[in-house]
């Protein structure tokens, strides 16, 4: 994804990947926050919608100065707990790795891709937590409510870090390597 050269020197680039399988009940909650980000983002942030392969996010995250990533964990405390993960501040844990098929977790592909200094300088991590993951289940109430307050954390988080660009723009959304 390349951006025009004004844009490149003005703004942070950013793009946000959220990930997750809409019938999987709240491994669905990546395309909640999808849906609720719809016309509030500005031009230079890019969304990539992940359905499977974790590592697609290695073949597009160059051009970016910064990630944000949506995606559901395991619960471990709490149904819809939201984790807030900022990699050059901590240490992703593994163990909020995928709760559905990825083909790997997110923790290992950011690593990877921080060990290979191909990662963008700034990647935050939003983990929600998740219980039911079955085929054809509706995302609980609970997961529902986090992801509308991630897409709030998202817009603030974006509008702090690059106050600039014009907000209200339509989600461009790529879909990559779906599964089944």
């Amino acid at each position: 994804m390349k951006y025009p050269a004004a844009a490149a020197k003005t703004s942070t680039r950013i793009l946000i990947a959220v990930f997750g399988n809409r019938d999987r009940g709240d491994d669905g909650v990546g395309v909640l926050v999808l849906k609720g980000l719809a016309g509030r983002l500005p031009e230079n942030v890019a969304v990539l919608e992940c359905r499977g392969d974790t590592f697609s996010l290695l073949n597009v995250w160059d051009d970016f100065d910064m990630l944000i990533c949506v995606d559901a964990c395991v619960a471990s405390g709490k149904l819809g707990r939201i984790h807030r993960i900022e990699s050059a501040a901590q240490v992703l844990p593994f163990d909020l790795g995928p709760a559905s098929s990825h083909t790997a977790g997110l923790a290992e592909v950011i690593a990877l891709g921080q060990a290979l200094t191909a990662a963008p300088p700034r990647i935050v991590v939003y983990a929600i937590e998740g219980v039911c993951f079955d085929v054809g289940a509706a995302p609980a109430s609970e997961v529902v409510a986090a992801a509308a307050e991630t897409v709030e954390r998202i817009v603030a988080e974006i509008a702090k870090s690059d106050p600039g660009p014009e907000m209200g723009r339509d989600v461009v959304v790529t879909s990559r390597n779906e599964h089944q």
